[in-house]
């Protein structure tokens, strides 16, 4: 006589796990309709997208918010409080249970009204953009800010709307200590900004302009990315409207970039930008894959990624000594009379300019800190947003002295609030502060970071950069790789060093 066979039963933490991986494809799968919309979806395919896009965050969100996820993190408290609290397991609890906390406290028909909104407001804005039409965007804004105000009632606060949101992007970050850093920030690098503009200069910049082949572009860019450590066998460079990167798994990075042939370093830098951000992701411990656990451990220390790779990589002279003779046999036209130094100068021109994307690295902190403050007016409800163009146009002036000509070069250059990605600017600047500190870390264990650099060497600085930062994904907090990883909490003291000492040199002040 056979026996019965007893039901297998599922251990707690792998049934989490396998419940995990589903949410997660389901949002990779999000991911794909994302990226290929922003990359080659025919615009008339918008409204079947917006369809699609919205059923897949919707099952997502079920998914993760099963009542029984909940049920298994309570099973499984015992573990997180038993094991070292940086193990895979106890992490993947304690990350998850932060997320499920907050993804519960929103309704999925909230979810849903979310994902049409950011799909009907993201293609309004593209024709917004095209045809300098802030009305024809305006109730489309006000549909995003509106949502961020109920996303942040949702959530919960107790000092202000944007601590909500700005937790989303960057874990346990609050708006009162945004505003002392970018205090401190305006009160040290204004001056260095003022006496630069002072100074004047005599260097020719119109090597930036002339013209580039678009082919040749894309062929010197992802040549530098190859070369910085992005390998080919698992990503891939795009043309967006806005350069982005995104990826669905460590394995399948996708970025974009965008090009002009007579201003190159939109294309150039704007690829070695998102570069920095891939290489992240892409280092990020595969058995992290497919659980809350992958990713990056906020969108500042990504932006520290980008930063330290287009910026304190490509932007500095050694670079320059080691790829400036293979730029110039590859476009003679376009280096032809220019010396290596004059070409230095011109990449790394400071000069007060209408768009955030194309600031040096002396403006750009000025840029973030006036979109942050109308987001936080706007949620305050102290602005209203038909007066957004006026007051962005006041602020613009106010920190750099200049005035857009028009709303596309103004209010509506950035693709961030019309994806309802509100509270996500400021991390642009923490990512500039931990960039430098990071970089300056590296060094000290390393040696001289230029002196490779002028060899083509990256290796050294990417493999540091995965033990020390990328290989976590989620299981650090921002504040714990800051500090391990450099030993002291994030500050503006390098970051300013830094500049006053790569600008004084420049401009000889």
């Amino acid at each position: 006589m056979l026996e019965r066979m007893q039901p297998l039963i599922t251990p707690p933490l792998e049934e989490l796990k396998n419940t995990l991986g589903k949410a997660h494809d389901l949002g990779m799968a999000s991911a794909v309709l994302n990226w290929e919309q922003e990359t080659y979806m025919p615009h008339g395919g918008a409204n079947h997208r917006a369809d699609q896009l919205a059923t897949l965050d919707l099952l997502a969100h079920q998914t993760f918010t099963d009542k029984r996820v909940g049920q298994l993190l309570e099973e499984l408290k015992p573990l997180e409080a038993d094991g070292d609290a940086q193990s895979f397991d106890a992490s993947l609890i304690r990350v998850t249970r932060r997320d499920y906390d907050k993804a519960t406290k929103f309704p999925s028909e909230f979810v849903e009204e979310i994902s049409r909104a950011q799909n009907a407001a993201h293609f309004a804005w593209i024709e917004a953009r095209k045809g300098d039409d802030f009305k024809g965007f305006q109730p489309h804004l006000e549909t995003m800010f509106d949502l961020a105000r109920r996303a942040a009632d949702y959530l919960g606060f107790e000092d202000h709307p944007y601590d909500a949101l700005l937790d989303g992007y960057e874990p346990g970050a609050k708006t009162a200590h945004i505003k002392t850093i970018f205090a401190d920030l305006r009160q040290q690098t204004l001056p260095l900004l003022k006496a630069i503009q002072a100074k004047g200069d005599a260097t020719d910049y119109s090597v930036l302009e002339r013209s580039f082949p678009v082919e040749k572009q894309r062929e010197f860019g992802l040549k530098i990315a190859r070369a910085l450590g992005l390998p080919e066998e698992y990503s891939r460079l795009d043309v967006s409207a806005h350069p982005f990167c995104t990826h669905f798994g460590p394995q399948d990075i996708r970025i974009t970039t965008r090009f002009d042939e007579h201003y190159f370093p939109m294309s150039l830098f704007g690829t070695w930008h998102e570069t920095g951000h891939g290489l992240y992701e892409h280092g990020v411990a595969l058995e992290l894959n497919r659980t809350p656990l992958a990713g990056g451990a906020s969108l500042g220390v990504h932006e520290s990624q980008s930063r330290l790779f287009e910026n304190l990589i490509c932007r500095s002279k050694p670079f320059w000594e080691h790829y400036y003779p293979q730029l110039e046999a590859l476009v003679p036209e376009v280096t032809k009379g220019v010396s290596l130094e004059d070409f230095y100068k011109a990449i790394n021109r400071v000069k007060a300019d209408l768009i955030r994307v194309e600031a040096d690295e002396v403006t750009y902190n000025f840029h973030v800190m006036l979109r942050f403050e109308l987001e936080t007016a706007l949620l305050e409800g102290n602005l209203k947003v038909a007066d957004l163009p006026e007051a962005w146009n006041a602020k613009m002036q106010d920190y750099l002295g200049v005035t857009p000509p028009n709303n596309a070069q103004g209010v509506l250059q950035d693709v961030h609030w019309s994806s309802g990605l509100i509270g996500y600017f400021p991390t642009y600047s923490l990512g500039n502060l931990l960039s430098v500190q990071l970089y300056n870390a590296a060094e000290a264990k390393l040696g001289n970071l230029h002196q490779m650099f002028g060899k083509g060497n990256f290796a050294p600085l990417l493999e540091w950069l995965r033990e020390n930062v990328h290989q976590h994904g989620r299981k650090l907090l921002p504040d714990e790789i800051a500090l391990r990883a450099t030993g002291k909490p994030l500050e503006a003291t390098d970051y300013v060093n830094y500049l006053k000492g790569k600008y004084s040199a420049i401009y000889g002040l």
